[in-house]
């Protein structure tokens, strides 16, 4: 490493309090630290972290044209990388930005670690007419996802009810991105995923399960679907690290600090690794967080026989850990038209029934399940880009130095 590189380092370290040296520290692990002291024209020193941040805005279609052409600059296929960027161009789109472009370094950092076989195609190792076991191989999120889901679709649709397993995966973005497909064919899609062990299980002090996330998607008339995508932890680590990059609190009873307490300070939160289940602590129903995170952990890697979380390796944001993380997927598909009539009209009637009644407050009307990803996804589309911070479009732009690619085409937006 070069000198005057770490003689930047010190020399900023020295000035920074003691929570952002910590914060400083992980983010170099993470390959973003020398983004933000070396980035010259494209970013600020680490300092102004502290202030107001201008945002920028990034066409959709440039987005796109971005992940491929990373991921093309690392040898993945042409269908693959159009696959792998549906599945992050709906992350950016419904809001959740660390499961879409921002996740890109990571994903790059585990193909070109051979964490990802990203020239892979899954297959199936044993089934029946209804039921799939299927091999990953360690492909790409969307690959196996898009395999997985076009089998369960097709099983559904002869049989009524398909569930279709998988071993070897790796992160397979917003769940409800693959209940939607389902939906797109009038039908049930239910997806659950084990990740790295996040979880403490009421009263212990040791992870032993992962964030765990489970989706449910219904289609209704007039694209009035149900989507519930949630995580069984009442946050997860990309969400706690995003909180530290920004200099926010977290909420209160979403993780322990290295004394095992609840903690608001998310340095503290990433230091321990420790995220507590949906609910928060035993006397706010942690238990209920804690029994569907165990439930999500026996769909997958039960039925998958993979490693369960806790013999999994530890979250790593910096995509540099040793070999795959053998994650597990379920994915079950449902055709109601094999139930009684009429249950778009009925998913539908529960939907507004549930939008009009009366609020607590006026000006916060009570949501459907998938509104706000549903609002946020006509906002991001009508605009026609997606905002980003400057630091995180200095790290992009690093990524595409790197990989002797066109750089990210941006313009200015507001500031936040």
């Amino acid at each position: 490493m070069p000198r005057r590189y770490l003689l930047e380092c010190s020399e900023r370290l020295a000035n920074l309090q003691p929570n952002k040296i910590r914060l400083f520290k992980l983010l170099h692990r993470a390959g973003y630290g020398k983004q933000l002291v070396q980035c010259r024209k494209y970013t600020r020193p680490i300092e102004e972290l502290e202030v107001k941040r201008r945002l920028f805005d990034v066409k959709l279609e440039e987005i796109r044209r971005f992940i491929e052409d990373c991921l093309r600059a690392v040898d993945v296929p042409d269908s693959e990388a159009r696959a792998q960027a549906d599945l992050m161009m709906y992350a950016d789109i419904t809001g959740h930005k660390y499961h879409g472009l921002l996740r890109l370094p990571l994903c790059l950092r585990e193909i070109r670690g051979c964490a990802v076989t990203s020239t892979a195609k899954p297959c199936v190792l044993n089934e029946a007419e209804g039921t799939a076991w299927v091999d990953g191989c360690n492909a790409l999120g969307a690959t196996v996802g898009n395999f997985c889901m076009s089998v369960a679709i097709k099983k559904a649709v002869n049989v009524g009810v398909a569930w279709v397993t998988a071993k070897r995966c790796n992160h397979f973005g917003v769940s409800s991105y693959w209940g939607m497909k389902a939906a797109k064919e009038g039908l049930i899609g239910v997806t659950f995923s084990n990740t790295w062990p996040v979880m403490v299980p009421v009263r212990a002090k040791q992870r032993a399960l992962g964030s765990n996330p489970i989706s449910l998607v219904c289609p209704g008339n007039c694209d009035e679907n149900v989507v519930v995508d949630i995580s069984t932890t009442g946050t997860t680590m990309y969400q706690v690290f995003s909180k530290a990059l920004n200099n926010e609190k977290l909420e209160e009873g979403m993780a322990l600090g290295p004394d095992f307490k609840i903690t608001t300070d998310p340095n503290l939160a990433l230091q321990s690794g420790l995220l507590l289940p949906l609910g928060g602590d035993e006397k706010r129903s942690s238990h209920k967080g804690y029994m569907l995170a165990a439930m999500v952990e026996i769909f997958c890697s039960g039925l998958a026989g993979s490693f369960n979380a806790h013999h999994e390796r530890d979250w790593d944001p910096c995509g540099t850990a040793c070999g795959p993380p053998d994650f597990s997927q379920s994915f079950a598909v449902i055709d109601p038209n094999c139930f009684a009539p009429g249950f778009e009209e009925r998913v539908t009637e529960l939907v507004q029934f549930w939008r009009q009644l009366d609020p607590v407050d006026p000006e916060q009307p009570v949501l459907a399940p998938g509104d706000i990803e549903k609002t946020m996804s006509r906002s991001i589309i009508a605009k026609g880009s997606v905002p980003y911070s400057q630091d995180e479009i200095c790290l992009l732009q690093r990524i595409a130095t790197y990989l002797c690619i066109r750089p990210l085409q941006y313009s200015n937006s507001y500031a936040n």
